[in-house]
């Protein structure tokens, strides 16, 4: 039976039915999309562009990388002790890399002019900083907050120690006491010149008379108030071990404040314990690196040098400038007038000097303007212009990201009653920083690459050693100068590349939800 539409009606008449009498003819193989074949076919000779430019980048890269290979390789020179055993003995012979060059002065490369005999001092840092980085690294490890903790907070402490050495002539209340003093005082001779010049200025003199006479004013109000812990100060002194007595009643103002500001008995006993075992933890430290009887020898910084130099200025501009960038980030978004003028002509001056003004400005010129005693170490001060400069920069990254958070983010947060720093810290930062990884790591690369400029200011990193080797009469020979930038081009490449492959991978893991 088969259905007649025209008619409407069922009918007994059987259709037509086609039947093939031969085999169909076999279909082409599908195209390999797999493998190194199909990789190929795929990306590299899909079109006639791309086979255009395949052939030239294999032609540079053949131009570029086998000459880089036998130089470095197979022309190159392994064993000597001197400039003889990388000079050719026959004209025409070709000689490559000097890598006795490398071994001869690879401790200063490394070290600097670090004294020899205290140079275990930097290897325990160097050991340290990878038993604490390594496990921060790695997602599945647990106690990332007591790892950070450490890494973040205790171990730049022992660093210095280690690094620097000397000891403590005080601690907490010690250290306020004089920096609020020498603060104080600044203060006043400031007031005192600065009344002194409007008594001689005919236009504004009386203006600046009274402003200098109000900031005398103030620094004598605040030299009484700081009078109680001036005397406390005089009292620990007396004692003949300072240090601990200094030690004890910082522990017990700050464990005080601490169990009182944390609301006391409601809130338990918790945070008292916590700040009872850090102070713990530090005098632990202060007994085992002998802190209250001198310490190590003191290293001046001018003696650092070479990888140390690098390291250390890069890890302390990137951890340092990233709260500075926050803070600017967050106070550029801010409604309140005068904070978003200053952070915005904060980002603004330090976006619009060079970093080599920057290095001069922090050398020179900051000592100007620090209390009267206080003094601060040549590498301290680059360390300062560097965390500042790179924050101004990294505070226009963060905005990046935290424009890109929706609204609603917040709205949803004030709707469930959290404040703004709880919204803040728990829901539009951490999105907005995921979104600015590839940016912060772009920064963070650029930052480490740009601490060879501190040569400028007398400060001799990896380069700025290299440079000084090059002058070594011994190892004066057509080859050195192109095998030390190699060497050293090979160590910051090993790094940025690091940093890069590491922050793809984190990239693709908080944004593995986001994968269809």
């Amino acid at each position: 039976m088969a259905y007649q539409p025209e008619y409407g009606v069922m009918s007994e008449t059987i259709p037509p039915v086609f039947v093939r009498q031969e085999l169909v003819g076999e279909r082409p193989a599908p195209v390999k999309t797999t493998g190194l074949v199909g990789f190929l076919r795929t990306r590299l000779f899909n079109s006639p562009t791309n086979i255009l430019i395949t052939i030239v980048s294999a032609m540079l890269l053949w131009f570029i990388i086998v000459p880089a290979v036998k130089f470095l390789l197979i022309d190159a020179v392994w064993t000597g002790s001197d400039r003889t055993a990388c000079i050719a003995k026959n004209a025409g012979d070709v000689i490559g890399a000097c890598w006795p060059f490398i071994q001869a002065k690879f401790s200063q490369f490394i070290y600097g002019f670090y004294p020899e005999a205290e140079r275990w001092r930097v290897n325990l840092v160097f050991v340290l900083s990878a038993i604490l980085l390594l496990p921060l690294l790695i997602p599945r490890l647990p106690a990332k907050g007591l790892n950070a903790s450490l890494f973040f907070v205790a171990f730049p402490v022992v660093a210095f120690f280690l690094l620097y050495g000397g000891g403590l002539r005080g601690f907490g209340l010690s250290w306020t006491a004089g920096l609020l003093s020498g603060f104080n005082d600044s203060i006043g001779d400031s007031g005192r010149k600065l009344a002194a010049a409007g008594a001689t200025t005919a236009v504004i003199g009386p203006l600046l008379w009274l402003l200098g006479k109000l900031i005398v004013l103030v620094a004598t109000m605040v030299s009484w108030l700081l009078l109680p812990l001036t005397w406390l100060h005089d009292q620990v002194q007396s004692f003949g071990r300072p240090v601990w007595v200094d030690f004890v009643l910082t522990a017990i103002i700050v464990s005080a404040l601490t169990f009182w500001l944390s609301g006391g008995t409601r809130a338990g006993w918790r945070p008292l314990a916590n700040c009872l075992a850090i102070f713990a933890g530090i005098g632990i430290v202060i007994a085992v690196m002998g802190l209250d009887r001198g310490g190590l020898p003191v290293v001046d910084t001018r003696l650092w040098g070479g990888l140390l130099v690098t390291l250390v200025v890069s890890v302390v501009g990137i951890v340092a400038s990233m709260p500075v960038g926050i803070a600017l980030a967050l106070g550029r978004r801010s409604t309140i007038p005068l904070i978003r003028i200053f952070s915005i002509a904060f980002i603004e001056f330090w976006r619009g000097v060079p970093l080599i003004t920057v290095l001069f400005f922090a050398t020179y010129m900051l000592p100007l303007f620090v209390p009267t005693g206080f003094t601060i170490d040549g590498l301290m001060r680059a360390l300062i212009g560097i965390a500042l400069f790179a924050g101004a920069y990294q505070a226009e990254v963060i905005r990046g990201g935290l424009a890109a958070i929706p609204r609603g983010q917040g709205e949803a947060a004030s709707a469930l009653g959290l404040s703004w720093a709880k919204t803040t810290g728990l829901i539009v930062m951490p999105q907005a920083l995921r979104h600015v990884i590839p940016g912060l790591v772009n920064s963070f690369i650029a930052l480490f690459k740009d601490t060879s400029l501190v040569s400028i200011v007398a400060l001799f990193d990896l380069l700025g050693q290299l440079r000084a080797a090059f002058s070594d009469p011994v190892w004066a020979t057509p080859t050195t100068l192109f095998t030390g930038f190699a060497f050293t081009g090979i160590i910051y490449f090993a790094f940025c590349f690091g940093m890069s492959r590491y922050s793809l991978f984190v990239e693709n893991r908080l944004n593995a939800h986001r994968r269809n």
